[in-house]
């Protein structure tokens, strides 16, 4: 089941040709348009592991974004490490890249669609790719690790391409592109970064929906009595209130569910002491107002906010929210429970003795905080989900692992 942005690329490509009709004059039949965009999918998958793509030559996409964890990374650091010599710490934990297939162009005014809810609701900003929603194209965001001196830490394009013109693939992009293509530095990067973006929209491989949960909603598989609790609590509005962000049910038009919204938010979570640049207290990273993403700096109603990923695959993780704070599942789900009734669990406490709530956020940006549930309440009281619900939702969680066997 091809994704849209796969028809996006086919129909880049057929403009790119002229191929408008079954054989255009001098351009290329659809067959072929369709080899190509197949072909490029090859491409791109020996580039995303290829390791001659960065400065130190030993780090590949695959480094961070392992097949064998969903595409996320393999251990549970943090943020990961890259660079020159492999020893700079990035800012951010990596995310997932499965299931990114359906993320709408980043907007600031996200209305819903007739078929999903009331189209007169404003839902904020919404969409775009990375934490902070900064680019929109699977090619754009494939520049940034590319040239990320934390990351793969190459000099400019100029060096990716000199680098790329010596690998397996360069035949493949020069069958595809043109014979010269590698006399146009700009071009050849182009390429290169399109060719991840095919691979990427490789339905098997980043939206196979292959979990328990899918054989579910399918009909062809049973939730555990715990797994179902674990449902009915994440959906309910008053108890676990996951859904409002992380929607289970199919759309509309029967579509799976992604498990993300693709909205921001912002969720208080600790200051993470693993990340070398949250040594100087002077740091913060705000997400939607930066640092990264430099065009919303001056808007304080955005500073704090992330993106919501996708819960799918979120069992295979060992760090969570955008600074890994947490390298456990169970504690991620207690953190959202306990936030606001035992504060002192979660935050630390300054030489005066004040509790540091939300002591990753300057203090004038810590309105923008989220209070819904199951946030909520007041220190010393009830939280918003037992031990024995915390287990059952951390239950049904595991059931959107993808690679389920009856």
């Amino acid at each position: 089941m091809p994704g849209s942005r796969f028809f996006v690329l086919i129909t880049g490509l057929l403009l790119v040709t002229g191929a408008a009709g079954t054989q255009a004059e001098g351009g290329a039949s659809r067959a072929e348009i369709f080899r190509q965009a197949r072909e490029l999918t090859v491409v791109g998958r020996m580039l995303f592991f290829e390791p001659a793509l960065s400065a130190s030559g030993r780090m590949s996409c695959a480094s961070c974004h392992d097949p064998a964890h969903a595409y996320g990374p393999a251990n549970g650091l943090a943020v990961q490490l890259g660079g020159k010599d492999l020893r700079a710490s990035g800012r951010r934990a990596v995310p997932s890249l499965r299931y990114r297939q359906t993320t709408p162009q980043f907007t600031e005014h996200y209305f819903e669609s007739e078929d999903e809810g009331d189209p007169s609701v404003d839902n904020g900003p919404t969409g775009g790719l990375m934490w902070d929603g900064r680019v929109d194209r699977g090619r754009d965001q494939a520049r940034l690790p590319l040239l990320s001196p934390y990351e793969m830490a190459n000099a400019g394009p100029d060096a990716v391409v000199a680098a790329l013109r010596r690998t397996h693939a360069a035949g493949g992009l020069r069958r595809i592109f043109g014979k010269g293509l590698f006399g146009d530095p700009v071009r050849a990067f182009a390429a290169l970064t399109e060719a991840l973006e095919a691979f990427e929209e490789s339905y098997s491989d980043f939206y196979p929906y292959s979990s328990k949960y899918d054989a579910y909603l399918a009909g062809t598989a049973a939730l555990t009595p715990a797994e179902a609790r674990g449902l009915a609590l994440f959906n309910d509005p008053d108890k676990g209130n996951c859904a409002h962000c992380h929607p289970s049910a199919r759309g509309g038009d029967g579509t799976p569910p992604q498990f993300t919204d693709n909205g921001f938010v912002a969720l208080g979570v600790p200051r993470n002491p693993e990340i070398p640049a949250n040594a100087d207290p002077a740091y913060f990273d705000l997400g939607l107002c930066g640092p990264l993403r430099s065009d919303f700096r001056d808007r304080a109603e955005y500073c704090g906010l992330f993106k919501a990923p996708s819960l799918r695959n979120v069992a295979v993780r060992r760090s969570f929210f955008h600074n890994g704070v947490f390298h456990d599942l169970r504690e991620a789900v207690e953190f959202y429970a306990e936030r606001d009734t035992d504060p002192a669990k979660w935050y630390p406490r300054g030489s005066d003795g004040k509790l540091l709530k939300f002591d990753d956020l300057p203090e004038r940006y810590r309105a923008n905080v989220n209070a819904e549930p199951p946030f909520g309440g007041k220190p010393g009281g009830k939280p918003a989900f037992s031990g024995g619900e915390i287990d059952d939702i951390v239950a049904f969680l595991a059931t959107l692992t993808d690679g389920y066997r009856p």
